[in-house]
């Protein structure tokens, strides 16, 4: 028997080592079934399980169970990311603490450093998901620098450069100084900053003036090559091919023409500085400007800039702004806001910065993952995706795939420092291939992490070789993440798995939305509102967390979470805990022999709302609208089974001398637990499968269980509408009990007038509405002093007299419709109000008509309520 009360932290890590223990969720290749194939995106080897992760990983693990119960060979691949920067950072702290630098112990022994705490600390995460009931087949663990996937990752590079889709080039990058290296576009995060835009003078060589330039960055004056202006802008038509003099720099420089200036910014003259602006960059490109650089690595000022050389930039801002004042060439200053870059790990401000780097030319590949996209080979949930997906992929810029860092994917290329020809090899040569030199330097950068992640779906099945796994996994059938990697990842993936697979890597793309704060807010340790999912298995269980992102994810809209909401779906935990002992405890007396069911009404009833239910969730998780789905189950079980059905069946099992009718009670109890723990498994994996367990002798997962099919033969639409007029009268009796404070243990006479025959649930109607005489037929008059409701097929009648203390509810009645006349004068004198109708938000006002009507139909039934017990 079950306890008497769920306690979900026993029940989850019982379950949990019982699922990895008996490899209930391993795989193998079995071409007499249909493969479902996911593969995890792989959470940094750094992290610890957020509420991100948690809702990511619930949803793969919902719709991977519900496959598996339906008779796919599922496999769910997991594994960890290397995260270069981010792993890189977290040693070199943990190095630091200890007084050690990198740079003094050399790249070997800081790589066997990152190792040593890989082995430490990079299953915490894998542990986490464990524990939240992740279904992964943890026999296939991968981790992107193991030694298949570095081999996949070195074959890739060369392939993509002997076909001339990697190059090599001086190119502006983002520069973060201190991770010390290249970010791609999209590791960089922009926010809107107060800045200052500075008007400085560049005056004429020849003495005649001065043209006036707007910049927020004065401190890359120093770095100037031209001043462009737009070659229709009148203002400036006859200064075009003038020479002016760089402030602070002993440099003359041309006045140049270039389309791309914007004449509306500034004063429509713009400074063009190559080395340090990705813009200026390539108009440096079309006009054959040279570049200087004024920055070093780390954000210093460089012995380009003569006596400002080694300040810091910020710092060197500061000084040329006051040398600009004191030189009378700083025209004004005003405040202004602007986009401003910063490292996606550091936070750092990123710096455009001209460096030699390695680039993919993604154009190609591109065009490829566009195509399989519009021939719907791969689809999107929510659709819209799609759309973004394009307008990214057709303004796709080269990638750089290089770092300035030790931890990662070292670049396989080496430089023969004799005849300088590149080596690019999978393995390390020892001699150059052109001159035959032994004399060798391998490129010191390692790949971007996103460049092994992109090969995640085929290099984890075993690829370059052609593996059983690869050819009967692949594509795989799913995969599940947020918009936030949408181009970092996805499009990668499809890029990569295109060209090297010829295949799509995956058919289906479900993008989840954010977990924001109770209020719509970002979860950030910096507003104090992150709720770590961890410290909610600790206080609720994983049940209950899981069951609440599932039940808020709905497609294209962010989940607004609580800690309060997530303990409310302990209720539901509890709730189907007690069903299930309840069920339990009437299976010890069943002796039931098979040989027909002496169904009812309400029998009847229950199993044509099971059978819709099916369909229903079938359908909605098959679309992936989880959300949707678990509100269908969570609603059949809470208010059909256990508010509707189990109290029903209560009337049978307690007063029925009828054995066949008892059994039969009995038997449909049961067989619906059994579709109802199978409906619910994929959300809520430990409850179910502890009830299971004792519902069921046999000792095998419920996941292995089929997943039910609804029996349209046990639908009755007809069945259904006579037990909901049935609910009706239940409904409209409780409600009249509750408006006139009939105390709950007192039994009520009702009266009911009807032509239908309601013979066949009587006995259930005086139980559920706690009803002693009971009087139906068309002939029935409404009795004195009785309370009346109607509903769409009955009129309802409840007498008072004897059950309510008419003195002190007439004085509670009379209390109750002052209170509500002093709320309505209130509200009607706002929505009357002019000034209120023109300054308040449509909700506001919405809000307060909603209210009006709702207290003017109380008010209306506390009246009547009065005339009822002829008090007035």
């Amino acid at each position: 028997m079950l306890q008497k009360t769920y306690e979900p932290w026993e029940v989850e890590e019982k379950w949990s080592k019982w699922w990895v223990d008996r490899k209930i969720f391993h795989s193998e290749v079995d071409y007499a079934k249909k493969p479902f194939s996911v593969v995890i995106p792989p959470p940094n080897v750094t992290g610890s399980l957020h509420m991100g992760h948690a809702l990511n990983v619930t949803i793969q693990d919902i719709v991977v169970r519900m496959k598996k119960m339906q008779g796919f060979n599922v496999m769910w691949l997991p594994g960890t990311d290397h995260a270069g920067i981010a792993t890189q950072n977290v040693v070199e702290r943990s190095l630091a603490s200890q007084g050690i630098d990198r740079r003094d112990i050399g790249r070997d022994r800081f790589i066997e450093e990152v190792w040593k705490w890989k082995e430490q600390y990079g299953n915490t995460i894998i542990n986490q998901l464990k524990r939240l009931g992740v279904s992964c087949d943890w026999d296939r663990l991968r981790f992107t620098m193991d030694d298949g996937l570095s081999r996949a990752v070195k074959e890739v590079f060369v392939k993509l450069y002997k076909e001339g889709l990697i190059y090599r080039d001086k190119y502006i990058v983002n520069w973060c100084p201190r991770c010390h290296t290249a970010l791609s576009d999209i590791e960089v995060e922009y926010e809107e900053e107060d800045s200052i835009l500075y008007y400085v003078k560049y005056p004429f060589v020849d003495g005649s003036g001065y043209v006036v330039v707007a910049t927020v960055r004065p401190e890359t004056i120093l770095g100037d090559v031209a001043v462009a202006v737009h070659p229709r802008d009148e203002r400036y038509r006859d200064l075009i091919g003038k020479r002016v003099k760089v402030p602070l720099a002993e440099r003359e420089v041309e006045i140049i023409e270039d389309n791309y200036v914007d004449p509306s910014f500034g004063t429509g003259a713009l400074k063009i500085t190559p080395a340090h602006d990705p813009n200026d960059f390539l108009i440096a490109e079309r006009h054959s400007l040279p570049k200087i650089s004024i920055l070093t690595s780390d954000a210093k000022m460089s012995a380009e800039t003569g006596e400002y050389a080694g300040l810091d930039r910020f710092e060197a801002r500061k000084v040329i702004v006051e040398d600009l004042y004191n030189s009378g060439l700083m025209e004004k200053e005003e405040p202004y806001k602007h986009a401003v870059g910063r490292c996606y790990r550091c936070k750092t401000v990123v710096e455009p910065y001209l460096s030699e780097q390695w680039f993919v030319k993604v154009r190609p590949l591109a065009d490829m993952a566009v195509k399989v996209v519009k021939d719907e080979k791969v689809k999107f949930y929510p659709e819209y995706w799609k759309k973004i997906y394009y307008e990214w992929m057709n303004n796709i810029r080269d990638w750089c795939i290089s770092r300035q860092i030790w931890w990662g994917h070292r670049i396989p290329v080496w430089y023969c420092e004799n005849c300088g020809h590149l080596n690019v090899s999978t393995e390390e040569p020892v001699v150059c291939e052109k001159c035959g030199s032994k004399n060798l330097r391998r490129d010191e950068d390692v790949l971007d992490t996103w460049f092994s992640s992109a090969l995640w779906p085929f290099s984890t099945l075993g690829w370059p070789d052609d593996t059983d796994d690869l050819r009967y996994y692949y594509p795989t059938s799913l995969l599940v993440t947020g918009f936030d990697i949408l181009f970092f990842w996805v499009a990668r993936m499809i890029m990569m798995g295109t060209k090297f697979m010829g295949k799509e890597p995956f058919r289906d793309v479900y993008i989840h939305a954010l977990v924001r704060d109770e209020k719509g807010k970002k979860m950030s340790k910096s507003y104090g509102n992150v709720i770590d999912p961890l410290d909610m298995i600790k206080e609720v269980g994983a049940d209950a967390l899981r069951f609440t992102l599932a039940y808020l994810a709905i497609q294209g809209r962010d989940i607004k979470l609580s800690k309060d909401r997530i303990k409310t779906s302990r209720n539901f935990m509890n709730k189907l805990w007690n069903a299930a002992r309840f069920v339990l405890s009437q299976l010890e007396r069943y002796n039931y022999d098979e040989g027909g069911l002496k169904l009812d009404i309400a029998d009847r009833w229950i199993l044509s709302r099971l059978q819709k239910a099916i369909e229903k969730e079938t359908e909605l998780f098959e679309s992936y609208s989880l959300g949707e789905a678990v509100r269908v189950v969570y609603n059949f079980v809470w208010k059909e089974y256990c508010d509707w059905y189990l109290e029903i069946a209560k009337v049978t099992l307690y007063n029925s001398d009828d054995e066949e009718r008892v059994n039969t009670v009995r038997t449909v109890l049961r067989e619906i637990l059994k579709d109802i723990l199978k409906m619910l498994h994929p959300v809520v994996p430990f409850v179910t499968e502890e009830i299971w367990h004792h519902l069921e002798t046999a000792d095998n997962s419920i996941v292995n269980e089929r997943w039910p099919v609804s029996d349209k033969n046990l639908i009755s639409e007809e069945v259904e509408e006579k037990f909901s007029a049935f609910q009706e009268i239940v409904r409209m009796v409780r409600n009249i009990r509750a408006e006139m404070s009939v105390p709950p243990n007192k039994d009520v006479s009702v009266y009911i007038r009807t032509g239908e025959d309601i013979s066949v649930y009587l006995p259930y109607l005086k139980r559920l509405a706690k009803i002693g005489n009971l009087y139906w037929g068309e002939d029935i008059n409404r009795p004195p002093q009785s309370a009346a409701g109607v509903t769409s097929s009955v009129e309802v009648f409840v007498e008072l007299k004897g059950v309510v203390d008419f003195e002190k509810e007439t004085d509670r009645l009379k209390k109750s419709i002052a209170k509500i006349e002093k709320e309505l004068s209130a509200i009607q004198g706002r929505l009357n109000n002019k000034g209120f109708l023109e300054n308040a938000s449509p909700d506001v006002i919405e809000e307060h008509r909603n209210r009006f009507e709702e207290l003017k139909q109380k008010l209306n039934r506390l009246k009547d309520n009065l005339d009822a017990i002829n008090v007035r």
